[in-house]
C-alpha cells in the first residue's frame, strides 16, 4: 500500500473517532440526522465542482483499477467523513466563530499539505475557494441541528428526508462500482469512462432519493406495495438503460443488488420519517 493511502486512511480514522466521540457526547438521534444531511450537502457540492467541474483529483492509491475511482475514495474521505464530522462537532458543542475559523484554517492547511505531498492535485480549484465555501457550509449545521428539535412537517419534512436518504443511496450506488466494477454507464460525457459513470451515478441516486421521498409521503399504499413499486421501477429502468446501450452490467448480481437495496433504504427511513415528525 503506498504512503498516500496511509494519509487518507489516517484522516478517515481520526474523523471516525471524532464523530463517534461527538455522537456519544450528544446522546440524541438528531446528531445522526444532522450528519446525514451535512453529508448530502457536501455530496451535492462535490458533484458540481469535482465530478462535473473537474476541479481537482485525489490520489489515495487505494484502488488500482481506475484513477478516477481511486480519486472517488479520496472524495469519500473528505465528504463522507472529514467535512460532515467538522460540521456536526460545531453544532453539538456550540462552537463560536473563533473556533469555527480555527477549524477552517486547519482544514485549509490539510488541503495545502496534501497538495505539497502530491496526493491531491488542484486544477482550476484553489484552497481559498475551500475556505470561503466552508464559511457558508459549516454555520449551516447549528441551524439545522436547532431546527430538528421541533417537529418537521410538510415540504421541509420532505427536504430533510431527501437530505438524509441521499448519502445512503449515493454511497451504496457508487461504492460497489468502484470496488467491483460491476456496472458502467456508457455516455461519453467525459474522456474518462469512470468519470462518466460517476457523473451518471450522481444523477441516478438523486432520482432514487426523490422517488423514495415521494413514496414516504404517499398515503394511498401499504408499505409492502411501495417497496414492490420501487423495486419494479428500478428493474424496468435497469432493463431500459441496458436496451438503449447506456448501462453495461458486468456481474450477475448487479440487477438484483440495485433493485433490492433502495426498498431496504425505504424501510430503514420509515422510523426516521416518523421520528422527524415528532419533537426531538
Amino acid at each position: 500500500m503506498p504512503s498516500s493511502a496511509y494519509w487518507y486512511l489516517g484522516l478517515s480514522l481520526i474523523s471516525l473517532l471524532l464523530l463517534t466521540f461527538t455522537m456519544v457526547r450528544a446522546k440524541n438521534i438528531r446528531v445522526v440526522f444532522l450528519f446525514l444531511m451535512m453529508t448530502e450537502a457536501a455530496y451535492l457540492i462535490e458533484t458540481v465542482i469535482y465530478i462535473w467541474g473537474s476541479s481537482y483529483m485525489y490520489h489515495p492509491g487505494i484502488l488500482k483499477n481506475s484513477a478516477f475511482y481511486d480519486s472517488n475514495m479520496g472524495a469519500l474521505t473528505s465528504n463522507l467523513l472529514v467535512i460532515p464530522t467538522a460540521a456536526v462537532m460545531i453544532a453539538v458543542f456550540q462552537w463560536g466563530w473563533k473556533r469555527i475559523a480555527a477549524l477552517i484554517i486547519v482544514i485549509g492547511c490539510i488541503e495545502w499539505l496534501f497538495v505539497k505531498l502530491e496526493i491531491y492535485t488542484l486544477f482550476w480549484w484553489r484552497i481559498e475557494y475551500t475556505v470561503v465555501g466552508l464559511m457558508f457550509y459549516l454555520p449551516l449545521a447549528p441551524l439545522l441541528y436547532a431546527r430538528l428539535r421541533r417537529p418537521v412537517t410538510g415540504k421541509l419534512h420532505a427536504l430533510f428526508l431527501f437530505l438524509c436518504a441521499g448519502p445512503v443511496l449515493g454511497t451504496l450506488h457508487i461504492l460497489p462500482i468502484m470496488l467491483f466494477m460491476n456496472r458502467s454507464y456508457d455516455l461519453d460525457w467525459f474522456r474518462d469512462s469512470s468519470q462518466s459513470t460517476t457523473a451518471f451515478s450522481s444523477v441516478y441516486y438523486l432520482v432514487m432519493a426523490c422517488i423514495i421521498v415521494v413514496m414516504m409521503k404517499l398515503q394511498i399504499w401499504r408499505v409492502w406495495m411501495k417497496c414492490l413499486v420501487i423495486s419494479v421501477f428500478i428493474f424496468v429502468l435497469t432493463k431500459g438503460l441496458i436496451a438503449v446501450g447506456v448501462l453495461h452490467v458486468h456481474v450477475w448480481w448487479d440487477p438484483w443488488y440495485y433493485s433490492l437495496f433502495p426498498p431496504a433504504v425505504f424501510l430503514l427511513f420509515i422510523p426516521i420519517s416518523n421520528r422527524m415528525a415528532r419533537s426531538m
